[in-house]
């Protein structure tokens, strides 16, 4: 494959602002050209996605009966907006005129028909006008006559980011560890809080890898009063960044706790009402600052706080507070006046709860003084009712395998409620999303998207109708308006088009199954070859990984012209494949928990399996040429997978790797792996996903990469594993990235060609071409 020179390169020269370290190797076999690498980046998505015409997998609603999406087409992009009373769609706006007047008040001109696609959106007021949100700016603009925006003036003294209120006349926002709140209409700002100090401050957004200026918090539904709470960090270890530029470099420092560690966040949770500024701090002891759903208290960019739900009448709240290892969750509801609080009831589990897969599911019934409890008692995650009072369960809501994946509605007078599920219907592929409705009181769900497929769904705000997109890996989205009554068909948004990307060379990726460890449970993945495949020739083979357990390889089960680069590697001449093993979620629970405790596990057993079955299967799999790659936990996994199947694994490229949960951030690892547990002969519970304990067992070609200032997966997991390399004398290779965070952004197509290059040279015995340069991406 390829013979090594005997010249060693000294590891740490610095090259074209990268650091590199590597021993020289001469690749044998034939030279690719840039003609290839072109054919290869030919199906990166900024090339394939422009190619799809009438891919509508995502609508946003203006009200209970409209809602606007992008409509692209070979000619552009068209905002188009729905009314679903007449089930007709026409422009939301006059797309010429809304470009020349942004370009106007901009001062550079904006494409009429490229609509930017992340940064934009608008809304209309009561008079007419629309407020266009264009790259964090907001305009508001008059398109009924000439045609005139302005920059959205706000009067205000600073530029933190607000939490806007259900009424949208304020937003609340942090300043100097207090919490403030800004009236819209006029700028004025009312300090909320007067004790907030360094490390003890209000609303703070600082999880570890997750350290912004935003607040947390949720307005009460009538806008009159705010749950938030202070967090203490004070005693809380910190993590580093170096900033490298000309002169003296920028340290950044902040809270980051680690396993084990006895000082963590805590939080204590209060009520602030805006009227009399009184700060009502509740009834209860400092709580972790822990979410029942992901490794945050808020799972997504909002600033919502994802565990706690108003009641309609603003006058109560419910929370959910977890233990630090995730094993016992409390509901428990509080008195937004007097700040009393009192336990529902809880629920223990043996390794970790959690409460939803995209949002938390539980839910807050005041009124009949229930609650909606999300719980995987039975293996898979089905929905309950509980008697607040009592706290005792009433019934089940969902029974039966599958689970319930989202609560997407609850109508409260109907006792009705509307969610996702997978793996509820026997035959269908288990990844595949399906909507129902389901009644509180009992009775068989309804399901309401019949097609065998997976369906991305969007509700209208008043629950009455929904949009479904639905489509497969392998097949195109059709997207269209139903009922959320019955699930009927009230008209057709779009069906995509795929007629263009074919022309240009595109083949869909080939769904497979294999079988997992024990040989009995079936796993999905997904396979690329090159569009030049010869079953006649054998091919080297690409894994590329996640381990999980928050997501898996194969990146959704709906249609993408690109996943990845996963088909331009192939092009390159190999066989890539994404498996989602044993520890990835949406399925049962027991499948979730696989390796609960022995994160080392990596879903390599299955990874190794299900790559030697496919390989049985097609005699055009090279078995004695596999490598794997992937990025922050599958950088993880792909030094695991050299050190722990060395015979197996020839090549691996790992990027940004956590390889030793001890240096990451205590609510990830704790969940995952359970607390840090150190045993009187110095062994601890975390040493069996230590990959630096097992780096000497290198035989295999391994590049090592990581940025900088990466405050998500810190530079030093890395180090970790060089230095043990180092020690036990072992060559292997290191790119390291100045200045970038755990994605490479600028850096990205960079680091990208030289994976390639790493694959091309080392697993398939070519050269790959001089410094090719892969277009910059569009969204850098």
């Amino acid at each position: 494959m390829h013979s090594t020179i005997g010249k060693k390169r000294l590891c740490g020269a610095l090259a074209a602002g990268l650091l590199t370290c590597a021993s020289g190797a001469m690749a044998q076999g034939r030279t690719l050209t840039a003609q290839d690498y072109a054919q290869a980046e030919r199906f990166m998505s900024y090339n394939t996605m422009p190619l799809v015409d009438h891919d509508v997998q995502r609508v946003k609603w203006l009200d209970d009966t409209h809602f606007w999406y992008v409509d692209h087409d070979a000619s552009g992009d068209h905002a188009m907006e729905m009314d679903t009373a007449t089930g007709k769609a026409a422009p939301a706006f006059d797309q010429a005129k809304l470009a020349a007047a942004l370009g106007k008040v901009a001062g550079r001109p904006v494409q009429a028909n490229k609509l930017p696609p992340r940064g934009f959106g608008f809304s209309v007021q009561a008079n007419g006008d629309y407020d266009v949100a264009l790259m964090g700016k907001h305009y508001i603009c008059d398109l009924k006559g000439a045609g005139e925006c302005m920059a959205k003036a706000v009067a205000k003294t600073g530029d933190e980011p607000g939490i806007l209120s259900p009424d949208k006349t304020k937003e609340a926002f942090i300043r100097d560890w207090n919490l403030w709140v800004r009236d819209l209409a006029t700028g004025k700002e009312t300090q909320l809080t007067t004790d907030g100090v360094k490390d003890f401050g209000y609303a703070t957004d600082n999880a570890g890898w997750i350290h912004t200026d935003r607040a947390v918090l949720n307005w009460s539904p009538d806008s009159k009063k705010i749950a938030t709470y202070q967090q203490d960090q004070r005693g809380v270890g910190e993590m580093y960044t170096v900033r490298t530029q000309v002169g003296h470099p920028v340290l950044d420092a902040w809270k980051y706790p680690l396993p084990g560690d006895k000082k963590v966040f805590m939080i204590e949770p209060v009520v602030i009402d805006l009227a009399s500024h009184k700060v009502m701090r509740l009834k209860i002891d400092p709580q972790q600052r822990l979410s029942s759903l992901c490794d945050d208290i808020s799972c997504s960019s909002d600033g919502h706080w994802d565990d706690l739900k108003w009641a309609p009448d603003s006058k109560t709240f419910a929370m959910v507070n977890s233990s630090r290892d995730r094993k016992q969750v409390w509901y428990r509801i509080a008195n937004a006046d007097t700040g009393a609080v009192r336990t529902a009831f809880d629920e223990k589990v043996a390794t970790y709860y959690e409460s939803g897969m995209e949002h938390a599911n539980w839910r807050y019934l005041p009124d009949s003084h229930e609650a909606i409890w999300p719980s995987e008692r039975n293996d898979w995650q089905n929905l309950y009712l509980y008697d607040t009072n009592t706290g005792k369960e009433l019934r089940p809501i969902t029974t039966g395998d599958g689970n319930v994946i989202d609560v997407m509605h609850l109508d409260r007078k109907s006792h009705e409620l509307w969610f996702t599920g997978t793996g509820r219907l026997p035959g269908v592929n288990p990844y595949y999303k399906q909507f129902w409705k389901v009644g509180l009181d009992g009775g068989k769900p309804v399901l309401l998207t019949p097609e065998d497929a997976d369906h991305t769904i969007s509700m209208s705000p008043d629950g009455k109708t929904f949009v479904d997109s639905y489509s497969t890996p392998t097949v195109p989205p059709v997207t269209v308006l139903r009922s959320a009554d019955d699930g009927h068909v009230i008209a057709t948004v779009a069906k995509a088009d795929i007629s263009r990307l074919k022309a240009a060379g595109w083949v869909p990726p080939i769904p497979f199954t294999v079988k997992a460890r024990d040989g009995k449970t079936e796993l999905y993945g997904v396979m690329f070859k090159p569009t030049n495949f010869d079953p006649h020739k054998k091919y080297p083979v690409i894994d590329y990984v996640y381990p999980g357990p928050q997501t898996g390889s194969v990146r959704g089960r709906s249609f993408l012209p690109s996943r990845g680069d996963n088909q331009a590697l192939a092009e390159l001449g190999f066989i890539v494949v994404a498996l989602d093993g044993m520890g990835t979620p949406w399925r049962s629970a027991s499948f979730h928990h696989t390796w609960y405790g022995d994160m080392g596990d990596n879903t390599l057993p299955d990874q190794v399996k299900g790559i030697q079955e496919l390989a049985q299967r097609y005699a055009w799999i090279d078995i004695n040429r596999v490598g794997i790659w992937g990025h922050s936990g599958g950088g993880n996994t792909t030094a695991d997978a050299m050190f722990r199947y060395p015979d197996f694994f020839k090549v691996g490229w790992a990027e940004s790797g956590n390889h030793d949960n001890r240096n990451y951030e205590n609510d990830w690892g704790e969940k995952y792996q359970g607390l840090l547990v150190t045993n009187k002969d110095g062994t601890t519970s975390y040493d069996n996903q230590a990959n630096q304990d097992m780096a000497k067992n290198l035989k295999g070609r391994l590049m090592l990469v990581h940025g900088t200032i990466d405050d998500n997966v810190p530079l030093g997991e890395t180090m970790l594993v060089a230095d043990a390399l180092i020690k036990a004398n072992k060559d292997f290779d290191m790119l390291i990235i100045p200045n970038v965070h755990h994605g490479y952004a600028a850096a990205t197509p960079y680091a990208t060609r030289r994976r390639w290059d790493y694959f091309v040279q080392y697993l398939a015995g070519n050269t790959p071409p001089k410094e090719y340069e892969l277009k910059k991406w569009p969204w850098f």
